[in-house]
Protein backbone atom coordinates (compact mmCIF):
# COMPACT_ATOMS: atom_id res chain seq x y z
CA UNK A 1 0.00 0.00 0.00
CA UNK A 2 1.29 3.45 -0.92
CA UNK A 3 1.31 6.11 1.82
CA UNK A 4 -1.18 8.32 -0.03
CA UNK A 5 -3.71 5.46 -0.02
CA UNK A 6 -3.85 5.79 3.76
CA UNK A 7 -5.04 9.40 3.54
CA UNK A 8 -8.73 9.80 4.31
CA UNK A 9 -8.98 12.58 1.71
CA UNK A 10 -7.70 10.18 -0.98
CA UNK A 11 -10.12 7.45 0.12
CA UNK A 12 -13.01 9.93 -0.01
CA UNK A 13 -11.88 11.12 -3.45
CA UNK A 14 -12.08 7.55 -4.74
CA UNK A 15 -15.61 7.22 -3.35
CA UNK A 16 -16.44 10.55 -4.98
CA UNK A 17 -15.18 9.33 -8.35
CA UNK A 18 -17.43 6.27 -7.98
CA UNK A 19 -20.39 8.59 -7.30
CA UNK A 20 -19.62 10.69 -10.39
CA UNK A 21 -19.50 7.54 -12.53
CA UNK A 22 -22.74 6.33 -10.93
CA UNK A 23 -24.78 9.47 -11.57
CA UNK A 24 -23.36 10.10 -15.05
CA UNK A 25 -23.54 6.52 -16.34
CA UNK A 26 -26.60 7.25 -18.50
CA UNK A 27 -25.27 10.53 -19.93
CA UNK A 28 -24.71 10.76 -23.67
CA UNK A 29 -21.04 10.57 -24.66
CA UNK A 30 -20.69 14.34 -25.05
CA UNK A 31 -22.26 14.93 -21.62
CA UNK A 32 -19.57 13.38 -19.46
CA UNK A 33 -15.88 13.82 -18.98
CA UNK A 34 -13.79 11.56 -16.82
CA UNK A 35 -10.12 11.96 -16.09
CA UNK A 36 -7.53 10.89 -13.55
CA UNK A 37 -4.27 12.57 -12.61
CA UNK A 38 -2.13 10.54 -10.21
CA UNK A 39 0.55 13.24 -9.64
CA UNK A 40 0.51 13.46 -5.83
CA UNK A 41 2.74 16.54 -5.70
CA UNK A 42 -0.07 18.53 -7.33
CA UNK A 43 -2.91 16.45 -5.92
CA UNK A 44 -4.53 19.12 -3.77
CA UNK A 45 -4.66 21.80 -6.46
CA UNK A 46 -5.79 19.43 -9.18
CA UNK A 47 -8.39 17.84 -6.92
CA UNK A 48 -9.78 21.23 -5.91
CA UNK A 49 -9.98 22.33 -9.53
CA UNK A 50 -11.66 19.05 -10.42
CA UNK A 51 -14.28 19.60 -7.72
CA UNK A 52 -15.07 23.02 -9.15
CA UNK A 53 -15.29 21.51 -12.62
CA UNK A 54 -17.65 18.78 -11.41
CA UNK A 55 -19.95 21.38 -9.82
CA UNK A 56 -19.93 23.43 -13.02
CA UNK A 57 -20.65 20.39 -15.20
CA UNK A 58 -23.31 19.16 -12.77
CA UNK A 59 -25.06 22.54 -12.97
CA UNK A 60 -25.01 22.42 -16.76
CA UNK A 61 -26.12 18.77 -16.77
CA UNK A 62 -29.05 19.53 -14.50
CA UNK A 63 -30.07 22.53 -16.62
CA UNK A 64 -29.93 20.36 -19.76
CA UNK A 65 -32.08 17.66 -18.16
CA UNK A 66 -29.34 15.01 -17.93
CA UNK A 67 -29.03 15.09 -14.14
CA UNK A 68 -31.84 14.80 -11.59
CA UNK A 69 -31.98 17.34 -8.75
CA UNK A 70 -31.44 14.58 -6.17
CA UNK A 71 -28.27 13.45 -7.95
CA UNK A 72 -27.06 17.04 -8.23
CA UNK A 73 -27.64 17.50 -4.51
CA UNK A 74 -25.67 14.32 -3.73
CA UNK A 75 -22.75 15.48 -5.87
CA UNK A 76 -22.82 18.96 -4.40
CA UNK A 77 -22.82 17.66 -0.84
CA UNK A 78 -19.87 15.35 -1.49
CA UNK A 79 -18.01 18.18 -3.24
CA UNK A 80 -18.47 20.42 -0.21
CA UNK A 81 -17.07 17.72 2.09
CA UNK A 82 -14.13 17.04 -0.25
CA UNK A 83 -13.40 20.76 -0.56
CA UNK A 84 -13.16 21.11 3.22
CA UNK A 85 -10.92 18.06 3.48
CA UNK A 86 -8.64 19.33 0.71
CA UNK A 87 -8.46 22.74 2.34
CA UNK A 88 -7.37 21.08 5.58
CA UNK A 89 -4.79 19.01 3.76
CA UNK A 90 -3.49 22.12 1.96
CA UNK A 91 -3.11 23.95 5.31
CA UNK A 92 -1.38 20.92 6.80
CA UNK A 93 1.07 20.69 3.89
CA UNK A 94 1.80 24.41 3.99
CA UNK A 95 2.41 24.15 7.73
CA UNK A 96 5.00 21.43 7.16
CA UNK A 97 6.63 23.35 4.32
CA UNK A 98 7.46 26.38 6.41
Amino acid sequence: MFNFEKLEVWQEAIKFADLVYDVTRAFPAEGSSRSSRPDFARFVEIATGSLFEVISQANISQRQGFLAKADFDRLYSVCEKQSKMLSGLRKSLLGHAS
